[in-house]
């Protein structure tokens, strides 16, 4: 009984620790994008590295899923958890998009306001990480509302940086560019809207043991 008691305390860590590095891997792959924006002359190279990152990332989903449906007992409610790692791996996933588009379609000048937005994005990302990594107090940690709050100040910040991109975009006449642009500015939105998805269900989780 004690060595089935001790092998549940160790696969609830190993759980918070393969979804904490998934958050880690999401922070990397923001912040690769933000220098892919400053280097887009070196786009095809942060590419390769944010394609490895999301690779990385989709091994960690599987091991978390994975670890989840061996378990018996699980430190949070089993659904919470799988929907911040996939809500998680999504970010990443939309990042690695973002990239490929960026060198699939050939932008060789940084348009504008895309630098911005993944800025705030490795913020909210950051935030993410944060939250993350802290589940393992979460019924003693009500700070963690806080940082629920400023993910969604910045997810407010990239909806106005996201507009006002699409509205600088309408006023140009290429269309081929402003379908390109559009669909990257779209899916810098997105990923930010995902930010916002996990500090949703961890602000959920925390009023469940308020």
């Amino acid at each position: 009984m004690v060595q089935w008691l001790s092998w549940v305390k160790s696969n609830e860590k190993e759980i918070l620790t393969i979804l904490d590095n998934l958050a880690i891997k999401a922070k990397e792959a923001s912040e690769e994008l933000v220098q892919m924006f400053s280097h887009i002359d070196k786009a095809s190279e942060y590419h390769a590295k944010i394609k490895q990152i999301e690779r990385d990332a989709d091994d960690l989903t599987r091991s978390i899923f994975a670890e989840l449906n061996k378990t018996f007992i699980t430190p949070l409610d089993r659904e919470d958890m799988q929907r911040i790692a996939a809500k998680t791996d999504d970010v990443i996933d939309f990042i690695e998009g973002i990239s490929g588009r960026i060198v699939s379609y050939h932008i060789s000048i940084n348009p504008p306001y895309m630098l911005d937005i993944a800025k705030e994005l490795v913020n909210a990302i950051k935030e993410v990480e944060l939250m993350i990594s802290r589940l393992k107090n979460v019924k003693a940690d009500k700070s963690l509302i806080n940082h629920c709050r400023k993910i969604s100040d910045i997810e407010h910040t990239v909806d106005d940086l996201y507009r006002t991109a699409v509205g600088k975009l309408f006023e140009t006449t290429d269309a081929i560019n402003i379908i390109k642009l559009k669909d990257i500015y779209e899916s810098l939105e997105t990923a930010s809207d995902r930010c916002l998805d996990v500090a949703d269900v961890i602000e959920d989780i925390v009023l469940k043991y308020t």
